[in-house]
């Protein structure tokens, strides 16, 4: 005879298995606790009330950059969304929580420009830095052009950050890409263990032409040199595979590549 869970039950369990699922996504690297996780990403931001923080989100039409507008108003707030250009507006109207719009504000800067981002930034407490870059042209949507555009973009992002007094810290969102392809990642005798010290081997990713895993590498080395330079507060989180609903419609990124076995 069976037992039917009632919905308290099967919550707390959905509960249990997203902690699980979230801790084990990726590798959280932070520099003021040398690599070790932490739940909390916004310890510095949570100083006064929250829902007077201005928090930034680059690229807020992306899937992953959406996804984090959405909830960073649910936890009360007030987001600035950057993005390229007007046409971009449209897209955000997938903003679910409608009675929350009025914490939302929407800005065209360049990435390119750091002066342009300097602006943008103005009044912020904190930086989400989501932009990714795809090419359609390409086989994963990522070529090495865009690698290229990857780095530029973040050492701008960084520069406008250290130029801004008003941030406290800026999240870095790269990739367990920039982790996972090392020279051993080939043997049959050696399984290579991530860590928070784990990075993908340059050389490797170049031979393979791993061009997504080299340009997440080569942003997020130069989001910590500058971080290191400038004195900033960095987190950066390397996620594995980002999925959820609508993810096929919305996600053309090269994520796409590796769930249809072309890497």
């Amino acid at each position: 005879m069976g037992v039917v869970r009632t919905c308290a039950i099967k919550r707390s369990e959905l509960d249990i298995f997203h902690r699980n699922l979230v801790a084990a996504a990726g590798i959280h690297r932070r520099k003021d606790d040398e690599g070790l996780r932490k739940n909390k990403l916004f310890s510095s931001l949570d100083d006064e009330d929250v829902g007077k923080t201005l928090v930034c989100v680059t690229s807020g039409v992306s899937y992953l950059g959406l996804a984090l507008v959405n909830h960073l108003l649910v936890l009360g707030y007030s987001v600035r969304i950057i993005v390229d250009n007007p046409g971009d507006r449209e897209k955000l109207r997938e903003i679910r929580h409608e009675e929350m719009r009025n914490n939302l504000e929407i800005i065209i800067a360049k990435l390119n420009d750091v002066d342009s981002l300097v602006k943008a930034f103005e009044g912020c407490r904190g930086i989400f830095h989501t932009s990714a870059f795809t090419d359609p042209a390409g086989l994963s949507g990522y070529t090495k052009s865009m690698a290229e555009i990857e780095v530029n973009v973040t050492e701008n992002v960084m520069e406008a950050c250290a130029r801004t007094p008003s941030i406290k810290r800026c999240v870095f969102t790269s990739s367990l890409a920039a982790c996972i392809w090392q020279d051993n990642v080939n043997s049959d005798l050696t399984t290579p263990i991530i860590n928070h010290g784990s990075w993908s081997s340059e050389s490797l990713c170049i031979d393979k032409k791993l061009w997504y895993a080299l340009g997440k590498m080569r942003a997020e080395k130069a989001a910590w040199r500058i971080a290191n330079e400038r004195g900033l507060k960095l987190t950066t989180i390397c996620p594995a595979l980002i999925t959820g609903p609508e993810f096929c419609h919305r996600n053309p990124t090269a994520t796409i590549a590796y769930l249809k076995g072309i890497m």
